[in-house]
């Protein structure tokens, strides 16, 4: 069990993904994103969301992520942020989103 003071370091907020291209250089297969948070700025992510995202369908999705983690070195890329998803039977990742649009670095609580 965690805390609830434990759950307030996570700093989950909602972005717009800007920009997806595949991650050539990722050991599993990933898409490099550039997500808008609002107020908080523009982070980039490395996602394994391949399988069922096609880098079209991307462009312009609002997402959660956790924005407060270290920044990550992934081959030549950083990233910045993780963004979260929930894996099916087949252990592929389904994004998590806001039920309806909403700013962007709108904190989730």
């Amino acid at each position: 069990m965690i805390s609830w003071e434990d759950f307030e370091k996570l700093d989950m907020r909602t972005g717009t993904i800007l920009e997806a291209q595949l991650f050539v250089k990722a050991k599993k297969p990933a898409y490099k994103l550039k997500i808008d948070f609002g107020k908080e700025g523009i982070k980039n992510s490395s996602a394994q969301i391949t399988t069922l995202y096609e880098i079209n369908e991307l462009i312009g999705k609002q997402i959660i992520a956790v924005i407060n983690f270290p920044s990550k070195q992934i081959a030549d890329f950083i990233s910045e942020c993780l963004v979260l998803g929930v894996y099916n039977k087949n252990k592929d990742v389904i994004l998590l989103q806001p039920e309806r649009q909403t700013d962007n670095g709108n904190k989730i609580g």
